[in-house]
């Protein structure tokens, strides 16, 4: 076992596809596929199954696989420490986004790495926040954003921006269910947001669980029409007329098409959405990471948007938010 073959069964594993990960890594597949091998000879069993589609972790794969994530990440910051001695920003470093902000900080956040970290390799991967907080705890993912995130004793979390949550229509007349009418005025409050059809994703997600939280305490009960995960899938629904969504100016301003909604802020109580940056509470902070939490902490708040006055937002607005 040696850590090039560790690196080698970590990308198939995680692509789940030799081919892919082939062309991840820039070498031939069959030389991939040999590696592998002699890996599960050496260790005298099989670490991967064959499918149709590409290939799953057997149990004792999985195994291996924990194991393998841990140690590319001891070899990765021990080589990030020797070369911090210098206090010159190297090494490889994963960020963590969530789907809401993947779209709109990537690009300028991949611009800005390559502008001030030439010497760095940056892989970015977008999840829910619960999902990214456990890969930060388990060391997947060096530096997260985590919206209201829980507190726990493995991640460090430091807030960034507080943004206020709004209710989603389309904006023409809409069909079906969001023909209800929300009434005349810019806000929505939690009883007239508890008399509307609603697309909200799953109940692991921060803002599903801080609004069932809010309306349990008014004693409202929430008219859940659709569980979707996607917030591009959600925005597509709401556009066809299927419901509300309940979000932030930022999270309808990345879907690429905020013209098409209407955006009214939710009152009565007005609740806020928290954007915190997240890093292991046990990795000592490299100057690669310090680095990447300024960029980051930048592009936030220079994405952020308020809720306009006009109901529908027409652009994207660059003001800072304190």
């Amino acid at each position: 076992m040696n850590l090039k073959q560790l690196e080698y069964f970590v990308r198939v594993a995680e692509l789940g596809s030799f081919s892919k990960a082939a062309m991840i890594l820039n070498i031939a597949q069959p030389a991939l596929s040999r590696q592998v091998r002699l890996l599960e000879t050496d260790l005298h069993v099989n670490l991967l199954t064959r499918t149709g589609r590409g290939v799953v972790l057997t149990d004792v794969g999985q195994r291996l696989f924990d194991h393998s994530v841990g140690i590319l990440q001891l070899v990765a910051r021990a080589t990030e420490d020797i070369e911090s001695a210098r206090d010159e920003p190297a090494g490889r470093i994963v960020i963590g986004l969530p789907p809401s902000m993947g779209r709109l900080l990537t690009p300028p956040l991949v611009d800005g790495f390559r502008r001030s970290l030439p010497k760095a390799r940056l892989a970015v991967v977008e999840g829910l926040s619960a999902h990214l907080a456990e890969w930060i705890a388990t060391g997947r993912v060096d530096v997260g954003l985590l919206h209201n995130p829980e507190s726990q004793a493995a991640i460090e979390v430091t807030p960034v921006l507080d943004e206020p949550l709004g209710v989603v229509s389309p904006a023409g007349k809409g069909t079906g269910a969001a023909k209800k009418k929300v009434g005349a005025s810019d806000t929505v409050t939690l009883a007239e947001l508890a008399r509307l059809p609603l697309i909200l994703p799953e109940r692991s997600h921060a803002i599903r669980k801080l609004l069932e939280t809010q309306a349990a305490l008014t004693g409202h009960k929430l008219n859940v029409a659709l569980e979707i995960s996607s917030v591009q899938s959600i925005l597509e629904l709401v556009r066809g007329g299927h419901g509300h969504a309940v979000l932030t100016p930022t999270a309808l301003v990345a879907s690429g098409q905020p013209e098409a909604f209407v955006l009214r802020k939710l009152v009565e109580p007005s609740l806020t959405s928290t954007l915190c940056l997240a890093v292991s509470a046990h990795k000592p902070a490299t100057p690669l990471t310090k680095h990447v939490l300024r960029l980051l902490r930048e592009l936030i708040l220079a994405a952020a948007v308020p809720i306009p006055a006009p109901r529908a937002i027409r652009g994207r607005s660059t003001a800072r938010q304190p």
